[in-house]
């Protein structure tokens, strides 16, 4: 029996390396930034820490998620990030595990997936 059938709720797709608050953050801004960002820019959109945000964007990194690009714009130096192919790929499908959780646990709760789907959190 495959396990996802016989432990129906471990959500093995629960990516650890994404499923944390900033991490999903930021894979979550570079996913609406295809071309990428800027490293400041990120921190904005985070709420980050210059130092935080470094070690999170090394984690993404080692992790084949996010490429880190230093170079200089004019005289100052300039770092942007931007997801990788397989970053996408690995982000596309811990989200669809995590709206099957989102899914589960409002049938769980009695609720109809409906609302969800009109706050447009899950399909119709």
């Amino acid at each position: 029996m495959p396990a996802a059938e016989s432990a129906p709720f471990s959500y093995d797709g629960l990516d650890r390396v994404i499923h944390e608050k900033a991490r999903l953050g930021l894979l979550t801004s570079l996913m609406a930034h295809p071309k990428g960002l800027a490293f400041a820019d990120l921190k904005q959109l985070c709420g980050l820490t210059d130092g935080n945000l470094s070690r999170h964007l090394q984690v993404l990194q080692e992790a084949g998620l996010v490429e880190v690009t230093k170079g200089y714009e004019g005289n100052r130096p300039h770092t942007s990030c931007r997801l990788t192919k397989s970053g996408r790929r690995r982000f596309l499908d811990y989200l669809a595990v995590l709206e099957r959780l989102v899914r589960d646990a409002a049938k769980a709760a009695g609720k109809e997936p409906a609302p969800l789907a009109r706050l447009g959190i899950l399909p119709t």
